[in-house]
Protein backbone atom coordinates (compact mmCIF):
# COMPACT_ATOMS: atom_id res chain seq x y z
CA UNK A 1 0.00 0.00 0.00
CA UNK A 2 1.59 3.36 -1.19
CA UNK A 3 -1.64 5.00 0.41
CA UNK A 4 -1.69 6.01 4.28
CA UNK A 5 -4.81 5.14 5.81
CA UNK A 6 -5.73 5.46 9.64
CA UNK A 7 -6.24 1.75 11.04
CA UNK A 8 -7.92 1.01 14.62
CA UNK A 9 -9.00 -1.78 16.64
CA UNK A 10 -12.12 -2.29 19.09
CA UNK A 11 -12.29 -2.41 22.44
CA UNK A 12 -15.22 -4.46 23.11
CA UNK A 13 -16.86 -1.94 26.25
CA UNK A 14 -20.28 -3.41 25.33
CA UNK A 15 -19.75 -7.38 26.56
CA UNK A 16 -18.89 -8.19 22.93
CA UNK A 17 -16.09 -10.30 23.22
CA UNK A 18 -16.48 -13.78 22.76
CA UNK A 19 -13.93 -17.14 21.50
CA UNK A 20 -17.18 -18.62 20.18
CA UNK A 21 -20.01 -16.47 19.05
CA UNK A 22 -22.90 -16.52 21.36
CA UNK A 23 -21.44 -18.22 24.02
CA UNK A 24 -20.59 -16.30 27.62
CA UNK A 25 -17.29 -15.98 28.75
CA UNK A 26 -17.16 -15.06 32.12
CA UNK A 27 -13.04 -13.82 31.28
CA UNK A 28 -14.22 -11.87 28.35
CA UNK A 29 -16.95 -10.18 29.87
CA UNK A 30 -16.47 -6.32 29.86
CA UNK A 31 -14.46 -5.06 32.67
CA UNK A 32 -12.42 -2.49 33.68
CA UNK A 33 -9.08 -5.15 33.31
CA UNK A 34 -10.38 -6.66 29.95
CA UNK A 35 -10.98 -3.76 27.95
CA UNK A 36 -7.78 -2.17 29.33
CA UNK A 37 -5.82 -5.17 27.97
CA UNK A 38 -7.41 -5.20 24.65
CA UNK A 39 -6.49 -1.02 24.20
CA UNK A 40 -2.65 -1.99 25.40
CA UNK A 41 -2.40 -4.73 23.22
CA UNK A 42 -3.66 -3.23 19.95
CA UNK A 43 -0.86 -0.01 21.32
CA UNK A 44 1.79 -2.06 21.59
CA UNK A 45 0.49 -4.07 18.31
CA UNK A 46 0.99 -0.30 16.01
CA UNK A 47 -2.51 0.66 15.88
CA UNK A 48 -3.52 4.35 15.13
CA UNK A 49 -6.52 4.70 17.25
CA UNK A 50 -9.08 2.10 19.07
CA UNK A 51 -12.88 2.52 18.66
CA UNK A 52 -14.02 2.51 22.39
CA UNK A 53 -18.27 1.66 21.64
CA UNK A 54 -21.17 2.70 23.86
CA UNK A 55 -24.54 0.93 25.55
CA UNK A 56 -26.30 2.29 27.99
CA UNK A 57 -27.95 -1.71 28.36
CA UNK A 58 -24.19 -3.46 28.34
CA UNK A 59 -21.03 -3.03 29.35
CA UNK A 60 -19.29 -0.13 30.82
CA UNK A 61 -19.44 3.28 30.67
CA UNK A 62 -17.36 4.56 27.73
CA UNK A 63 -16.41 8.21 29.36
CA UNK A 64 -15.18 7.14 32.29
CA UNK A 65 -13.77 4.26 30.77
CA UNK A 66 -11.84 6.65 28.20
CA UNK A 67 -10.76 9.09 30.76
CA UNK A 68 -9.14 6.31 32.81
CA UNK A 69 -6.98 4.46 29.91
CA UNK A 70 -5.95 8.02 28.70
CA UNK A 71 -3.74 8.14 31.50
CA UNK A 72 -2.00 4.79 30.64
CA UNK A 73 -1.24 5.04 27.15
CA UNK A 74 1.81 6.82 25.18
CA UNK A 75 1.05 6.90 21.51
CA UNK A 76 -2.53 5.33 20.35
CA UNK A 77 -5.60 7.69 19.84
CA UNK A 78 -8.81 7.33 21.33
CA UNK A 79 -11.95 7.00 19.81
CA UNK A 80 -14.47 7.56 22.23
CA UNK A 81 -18.18 6.89 21.50
CA UNK A 82 -20.97 9.50 23.05
CA UNK A 83 -24.46 8.90 23.04
CA UNK A 84 -25.83 12.30 22.22
CA UNK A 85 -29.38 11.43 23.27
CA UNK A 86 -27.80 10.94 26.94
CA UNK A 87 -25.61 14.09 26.81
CA UNK A 88 -26.27 17.68 27.59
CA UNK A 89 -23.95 19.63 25.18
CA UNK A 90 -21.91 21.61 26.63
CA UNK A 91 -21.11 19.03 29.30
CA UNK A 92 -19.97 16.57 26.73
CA UNK A 93 -18.03 19.61 25.54
CA UNK A 94 -16.17 19.94 28.71
CA UNK A 95 -15.39 16.26 28.76
CA UNK A 96 -14.37 15.81 25.37
CA UNK A 97 -11.37 18.81 26.08
CA UNK A 98 -10.36 17.64 29.17
CA UNK A 99 -10.27 13.68 28.70
CA UNK A 100 -8.17 15.16 24.91
CA UNK A 101 -5.74 17.08 27.54
CA UNK A 102 -5.15 13.50 29.92
CA UNK A 103 -4.69 12.45 25.94
CA UNK A 104 -2.29 14.78 25.41
CA UNK A 105 -4.65 16.21 22.25
CA UNK A 106 -4.68 12.28 20.98
CA UNK A 107 -8.74 12.08 21.21
CA UNK A 108 -11.22 11.38 18.76
CA UNK A 109 -15.03 11.07 18.90
CA UNK A 110 -17.41 8.90 17.77
CA UNK A 111 -21.05 10.29 17.66
CA UNK A 112 -24.11 7.74 17.94
CA UNK A 113 -27.66 9.45 17.06
CA UNK A 114 -29.17 7.44 20.42
CA UNK A 115 -32.48 7.65 22.47
CA UNK A 116 -32.45 8.97 25.86
CA UNK A 117 -33.14 5.35 28.15
CA UNK A 118 -36.68 5.34 28.14
CA UNK A 119 -37.66 7.16 25.39
CA UNK A 120 -38.25 6.94 21.55
CA UNK A 121 -37.71 10.06 19.51
CA UNK A 122 -38.52 9.01 15.73
CA UNK A 123 -35.93 9.11 13.03
CA UNK A 124 -36.04 12.62 11.81
CA UNK A 125 -36.21 14.62 14.77
CA UNK A 126 -33.51 12.77 16.55
CA UNK A 127 -30.86 12.52 13.69
CA UNK A 128 -32.37 16.72 13.75
CA UNK A 129 -30.87 16.39 17.82
CA UNK A 130 -27.62 15.01 16.61
CA UNK A 131 -26.79 17.32 14.32
CA UNK A 132 -27.68 20.39 16.64
CA UNK A 133 -25.24 18.53 19.01
CA UNK A 134 -22.38 18.15 16.77
CA UNK A 135 -22.94 21.74 15.64
CA UNK A 136 -23.00 22.93 19.49
CA UNK A 137 -19.75 20.63 19.90
CA UNK A 138 -17.77 22.08 16.98
CA UNK A 139 -18.70 25.58 18.27
CA UNK A 140 -17.84 25.36 21.47
CA UNK A 141 -14.27 23.33 21.15
CA UNK A 142 -13.39 25.70 18.25
CA UNK A 143 -13.47 28.24 21.43
CA UNK A 144 -16.03 30.10 19.57
CA UNK A 145 -19.05 31.49 21.32
CA UNK A 146 -22.23 29.52 21.13
CA UNK A 147 -25.46 31.20 20.61
CA UNK A 148 -27.29 28.11 19.44
CA UNK A 149 -31.17 28.65 19.00
CA UNK A 150 -32.40 25.20 17.79
CA UNK A 151 -35.47 22.95 18.43
CA UNK A 152 -33.96 20.99 20.54
CA UNK A 153 -31.23 23.68 22.48
CA UNK A 154 -31.41 27.49 23.18
CA UNK A 155 -28.14 28.00 24.61
CA UNK A 156 -25.67 31.62 24.72
CA UNK A 157 -22.68 30.44 26.26
CA UNK A 158 -19.01 31.10 26.18
CA UNK A 159 -16.45 28.51 25.45
CA UNK A 160 -15.47 26.06 27.89
CA UNK A 161 -12.68 27.44 30.20
CA UNK A 162 -10.72 24.02 29.11
CA UNK A 163 -9.76 23.38 25.47
CA UNK A 164 -8.33 20.45 23.74
CA UNK A 165 -4.83 20.59 23.24
CA UNK A 166 -5.80 21.47 19.62
CA UNK A 167 -7.81 24.58 20.69
CA UNK A 168 -10.26 22.90 18.04
CA UNK A 169 -12.86 20.34 17.66
CA UNK A 170 -11.50 16.64 17.66
CA UNK A 171 -12.69 14.68 14.33
CA UNK A 172 -15.85 13.78 14.81
CA UNK A 173 -16.98 10.38 13.19
CA UNK A 174 -20.72 9.05 12.59
CA UNK A 175 -22.64 6.96 10.67
CA UNK A 176 -25.79 5.79 9.69
CA UNK A 177 -27.90 5.14 6.42
CA UNK A 178 -31.20 6.26 6.55
CA UNK A 179 -32.11 9.23 4.57
CA UNK A 180 -32.20 11.47 7.79
CA UNK A 181 -28.96 9.69 9.05
CA UNK A 182 -27.34 10.45 5.86
CA UNK A 183 -28.62 14.02 5.84
CA UNK A 184 -27.00 14.79 9.56
CA UNK A 185 -23.53 13.30 8.32
CA UNK A 186 -23.57 15.26 5.27
CA UNK A 187 -23.90 18.77 7.33
CA UNK A 188 -22.24 17.55 10.49
CA UNK A 189 -19.41 15.15 10.91
CA UNK A 190 -15.62 14.90 9.84
CA UNK A 191 -15.41 11.26 8.97
CA UNK A 192 -18.31 9.48 7.88
CA UNK A 193 -18.30 5.63 8.75
CA UNK A 194 -20.09 2.45 6.67
CA UNK A 195 -20.33 -0.83 7.59
CA UNK A 196 -19.51 -4.33 5.18
CA UNK A 197 -21.48 -4.59 2.33
CA UNK A 198 -20.64 -5.43 -1.65
CA UNK A 199 -18.37 -3.01 -3.25
CA UNK A 200 -20.86 -1.87 -5.59
CA UNK A 201 -22.74 -0.61 -2.34
CA UNK A 202 -20.29 0.99 -0.62
CA UNK A 203 -19.21 2.99 -4.09
CA UNK A 204 -22.88 3.89 -4.33
CA UNK A 205 -23.03 4.85 -0.68
CA UNK A 206 -20.20 7.02 -0.79
CA UNK A 207 -21.22 8.44 -3.93
CA UNK A 208 -24.41 9.62 -2.41
CA UNK A 209 -23.05 11.05 0.71
CA UNK A 210 -20.42 13.38 -1.48
CA UNK A 211 -22.91 14.85 -3.67
CA UNK A 212 -25.27 15.29 0.17
CA UNK A 213 -21.87 17.15 1.18
CA UNK A 214 -21.18 19.11 -1.32
CA UNK A 215 -25.25 20.35 -1.44
CA UNK A 216 -24.04 21.83 1.80
CA UNK A 217 -20.27 23.64 0.68
CA UNK A 218 -18.53 20.38 2.94
CA UNK A 219 -16.33 17.53 2.17
CA UNK A 220 -15.95 14.20 3.73
CA UNK A 221 -13.82 11.43 5.03
CA UNK A 222 -14.93 8.32 4.77
CA UNK A 223 -14.05 5.46 7.17
CA UNK A 224 -15.24 1.54 6.95
CA UNK A 225 -15.96 -0.99 9.92
CA UNK A 226 -15.71 -4.32 9.70
CA UNK A 227 -14.09 -7.44 11.33
CA UNK A 228 -11.62 -9.83 10.29
CA UNK A 229 -9.92 -13.16 10.41
CA UNK A 230 -6.39 -13.22 9.08
CA UNK A 231 -4.76 -16.23 9.50
CA UNK A 232 -1.21 -17.80 7.26
CA UNK A 233 -3.53 -19.44 4.33
CA UNK A 234 -6.91 -19.05 3.34
CA UNK A 235 -8.32 -22.71 4.73
CA UNK A 236 -7.04 -21.72 8.07
CA UNK A 237 -8.52 -18.39 8.21
CA UNK A 238 -12.19 -20.34 7.30
CA UNK A 239 -11.73 -22.68 9.21
CA UNK A 240 -11.04 -19.99 12.37
CA UNK A 241 -14.32 -17.95 10.92
CA UNK A 242 -16.34 -21.25 10.89
CA UNK A 243 -15.21 -22.43 14.46
CA UNK A 244 -16.54 -18.84 15.69
CA UNK A 245 -19.66 -19.80 15.02
CA UNK A 246 -19.27 -23.81 15.97
CA UNK A 247 -21.07 -23.94 19.64
CA UNK A 248 -23.99 -20.96 18.32
CA UNK A 249 -27.30 -21.75 19.17
CA UNK A 250 -29.58 -19.67 16.36
CA UNK A 251 -32.09 -18.44 19.05
CA UNK A 252 -29.13 -17.16 21.06
CA UNK A 253 -27.87 -15.38 18.56
CA UNK A 254 -30.94 -13.83 17.74
CA UNK A 255 -31.90 -12.85 21.11
CA UNK A 256 -28.48 -11.48 21.27
CA UNK A 257 -29.28 -9.07 18.12
CA UNK A 258 -32.38 -8.24 20.13
CA UNK A 259 -30.71 -7.05 22.84
CA UNK A 260 -28.76 -4.38 20.36
CA UNK A 261 -30.17 -0.58 20.71
CA UNK A 262 -30.07 -0.56 17.14
CA UNK A 263 -31.89 -3.59 15.98
CA UNK A 264 -34.39 -1.60 14.04
CA UNK A 265 -31.83 0.73 11.98
CA UNK A 266 -31.89 1.04 7.87
CA UNK A 267 -27.97 -0.03 8.71
CA UNK A 268 -28.80 -3.23 10.51
CA UNK A 269 -31.36 -3.87 8.21
CA UNK A 270 -28.83 -3.74 5.23
CA UNK A 271 -26.40 -6.07 7.16
CA UNK A 272 -29.53 -8.58 7.63
CA UNK A 273 -30.13 -8.06 4.01
CA UNK A 274 -26.16 -9.08 3.15
CA UNK A 275 -26.57 -11.79 5.42
CA UNK A 276 -29.70 -13.30 3.90
CA UNK A 277 -28.46 -12.99 0.34
CA UNK A 278 -24.78 -14.38 0.38
CA UNK A 279 -24.04 -17.75 -0.65
CA UNK A 280 -24.47 -20.84 1.20
CA UNK A 281 -21.33 -20.78 2.94
CA UNK A 282 -22.09 -16.67 4.41
CA UNK A 283 -19.48 -14.97 1.65
CA UNK A 284 -21.06 -12.04 0.16
CA UNK A 285 -18.78 -12.13 -2.19
CA UNK A 286 -14.61 -12.87 -2.35
CA UNK A 287 -13.78 -12.60 1.33
CA UNK A 288 -16.49 -11.07 3.30
CA UNK A 289 -18.18 -13.51 5.72
CA UNK A 290 -21.23 -12.39 6.93
CA UNK A 291 -21.61 -15.33 9.85
CA UNK A 292 -20.88 -12.37 12.33
CA UNK A 293 -23.92 -10.49 11.95
CA UNK A 294 -25.82 -13.94 13.02
CA UNK A 295 -24.72 -13.25 16.72
CA UNK A 296 -24.48 -9.42 16.84
CA UNK A 297 -25.96 -6.62 15.73
CA UNK A 298 -24.56 -3.57 13.81
CA UNK A 299 -21.34 -4.26 11.86
CA UNK A 300 -21.86 -7.59 10.91
CA UNK A 301 -19.55 -8.89 8.20
CA UNK A 302 -16.19 -9.92 8.49
CA UNK A 303 -13.13 -9.79 5.74
CA UNK A 304 -11.52 -13.19 5.54
CA UNK A 305 -8.62 -14.76 4.17
CA UNK A 306 -5.00 -15.04 4.39
CA UNK A 307 -2.43 -11.53 4.94
CA UNK A 308 -2.32 -11.18 0.91
CA UNK A 309 -6.30 -11.64 0.62
CA UNK A 310 -6.76 -9.26 3.62
CA UNK A 311 -4.34 -6.28 2.61
CA UNK A 312 -5.85 -6.69 -1.16
CA UNK A 313 -9.53 -6.27 0.58
CA UNK A 314 -8.32 -3.11 2.36
CA UNK A 315 -6.44 -2.04 -0.39
CA UNK A 316 -9.56 -2.27 -2.57
CA UNK A 317 -11.57 -0.13 0.05
CA UNK A 318 -8.63 2.46 -0.46
CA UNK A 319 -8.72 2.80 -4.06
CA UNK A 320 -12.68 3.44 -3.45
CA UNK A 321 -11.72 6.18 -1.35
CA UNK A 322 -11.60 4.98 2.15
CA UNK A 323 -9.03 6.50 4.66
CA UNK A 324 -9.85 4.99 7.76
CA UNK A 325 -10.72 1.41 9.29
CA UNK A 326 -11.98 0.44 12.38
CA UNK A 327 -11.45 -3.39 12.82
CA UNK A 328 -12.06 -5.44 15.07
CA UNK A 329 -12.02 -9.95 15.44
CA UNK A 330 -12.56 -12.58 18.13
CA UNK A 331 -10.85 -12.76 20.68
CA UNK A 332 -9.85 -9.10 19.74
CA UNK A 333 -7.39 -9.39 21.98
CA UNK A 334 -5.73 -12.53 20.25
CA UNK A 335 -7.09 -11.33 16.68
CA UNK A 336 -5.45 -7.48 17.33
CA UNK A 337 -2.08 -9.59 17.61
CA UNK A 338 -2.61 -11.88 14.63
CA UNK A 339 -3.39 -8.61 12.43
CA UNK A 340 -0.55 -5.97 13.85
CA UNK A 341 1.69 -9.14 12.88
CA UNK A 342 0.45 -10.16 9.58
CA UNK A 343 -1.13 -7.78 7.73
CA UNK A 344 -0.65 -3.93 9.67
CA UNK A 345 3.51 -3.88 9.27
CA UNK A 346 3.31 -3.81 5.57
CA UNK A 347 0.29 -1.06 5.47
CA UNK A 348 1.54 2.49 5.22
CA UNK A 349 -0.73 3.77 8.12
CA UNK A 350 -0.81 6.87 10.63
CA UNK A 351 -3.68 8.83 12.50
CA UNK A 352 -6.25 10.31 9.89
CA UNK A 353 -5.77 14.35 9.36
CA UNK A 354 -8.40 16.41 8.15
CA UNK A 355 -7.40 18.63 5.11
Amino acid sequence: MTRSCEVSWFSALCDDDYEFLGVPDPKLRSSWEHCRDIVLQAESGGFDNILLPSGYALGIDTTAFAAAIATMVQRIRLLMAVRIGESWPPQLARQIATIDRILGGRLTVNIISSDLPGEKLASAPRYARTLEAMQILKTMLNGQPLDHQGEFWQLKLDPPAVTTVSGTCPPLYFGGLSPDAREAAAQGCDVYLLWPDKKEVVREIMDDMIARAARHGRTLKFGYRAHVVVRDTESEARQAADRLLSKLDAAEGEAIRAKSLDTNSAGVAAQAALRENAANDGYAEENLWTGVGRARSGCGAAIVGDPDQVLAKLAMYQDMGIEAFILSGYPHAAEADLFARHVLPRMQHGPLTLD
